[in-house]
């Protein structure tokens, strides 16, 4: 998108350059139409878009799958400026043109991605050693002790 924009700016100054030696001209100046961009319009980006199907539930997805890979966005089903903003940076991230909307092929892989982040986390979790907060051990000082009164007591009632 850089280039494209570094470009078109180039195209640009070498065009007006003879214009600034051709000094006043006397005829009326016609109007012209705007120059259409090298780039898709956002109608088209919204169209591929929306041929993904994505329902809300989805989009909500998206959002904390943009999240858990690193670009913050709020995962309220509504793609709105911060979501288009999380998307064009992860799309920048991963060489596609940053438009801030997903076709078919970057919404696979960006799912991918996620679930991808998902198993080594859980893989981490697991790998990583000791106890966890749920576990059914002695769980350090205070079930040690705990521990022993059990046997106190039930050895005294004879459980």
């Amino acid at each position: 998108m850089r280039f494209l924009i570094l470009a078109l700016s180039i195209l640009a100054i070498v065009g007006s350059a003879h214009v600034a030696n051709a000094g006043l001209s006397s005829s009326p100046r016609g109007t012209t139409a705007p120059a259409e961009t090298a780039s898709p319009s956002e109608d088209a980006n919204q169209q591929a878009e929306n041929q993904i199907g994505l329902t809300k539930a989805k989009r909500r997805a998206v959002q904390r799958g943009l999240t858990r890979l690193g670009f913050d966005t709020k995962a309220n089903g509504a793609f709105d400026e911060q979501t288009r903003a999380a998307i064009a940076r992860w799309q920048e991230e991963r060489g596609y043109p940053a438009t801030g909307f997903l076709d078919a092929a970057q919404h696979k892989v960006l799912m991918g991605a996620v679930t991808e982040a998902a198993k080594s986390d859980r893989q981490a979790r697991r790998s990583s050693g000791g106890r966890t907060r749920h576990s059914r051990n002695a769980g350090g000082p205070i079930g040690a002790i705990g521990g022993a009164m059990h046997r106190v007591v039930g050895g005294i009632f004879g459980r």
